[in-house]
């Protein structure tokens, strides 16, 4: 007899464990997923970071050789200085920002073209031994970019789906969880590049 007395107890405490289970899950699943987001931004950082450090030994061995291209040289460090200028926190990214951080970081990467573009005309810089492996290392840095900024739209993809689908982004919401921008193509990339000879 005494068991039916505590029984709709029993119930609500076990509704009440069951939502509580339900909704802590879904934060701490959305939590483990942000951090793998937050790991993948931080790979990308560390492929531009290696990509920024490369530059200042790319232009000093330049230099040397081709002392009049030093408008183009001079384009290279300031979208340097432009692209290392931009910060942005993983937790809290906006499309805006960055398309902002893609658009500075494009424009590092078109300025090194114009930069290795120029160094054609110059057969005794493009057989230094230095500047080869220097080039090597770009090429192998420019790949690991690509494939960070890949590694990162992955994370981002089961972040977005786990805050985005019925009923938890119900919760999403009273959590404050918010959608997070994947890395989309620089504006103008469908189009073939340029070259002129």
């Amino acid at each position: 007899m005494n068991f039916k007395r505590f029984l709709p107890w029993i119930i609500v405490a076990v509704v009440i464990i069951g939502l509580y289970s339900w909704a802590s899950g879904i934060y701490n699943t959305a939590v483990t997923l942000e951090q793998d987001v937050k790991e993948s931004w931080g790979n990308v950082n560390t492929s531009y970071q290696r990509r920024n450090d490369l530059i200042p030994n790319l232009v000093n061995t330049v230099k040397g050789y081709a002392e009049h291209e030093k408008s183009t040289l001079t384009a290279v460090i300031e979208a340097r200085a432009k692209a290392t200028g931009i910060t942005i926190d993983p937790t809290n990214v906006t499309p805006e920002q960055l398309a902002a951080f893609n658009s500075a970081q494009s424009g590092v990467s078109s300025s090194l073209s114009k930069l290795l573009v120029s160094v054609e005309q110059y057969p005794n810089l493009k057989a230094d031994a230095s500047f080869m492996k220097l080039q090597d290392e770009l090429a192998s840095t420019e790949n690991q970019i690509l494939t960070a900024r890949t590694r990162f739209n992955e994370a981002v993809k089961p972040y977005n789906n786990n805050i985005n689908t019925f009923p938890r982004n119900i919760l999403a919401g009273m959590y404050g969880l918010k959608q997070k921008p994947y890395f989309e193509a620089v504006a103008g990339a469908e189009k073939p590049a340029e070259v002129k000879f």
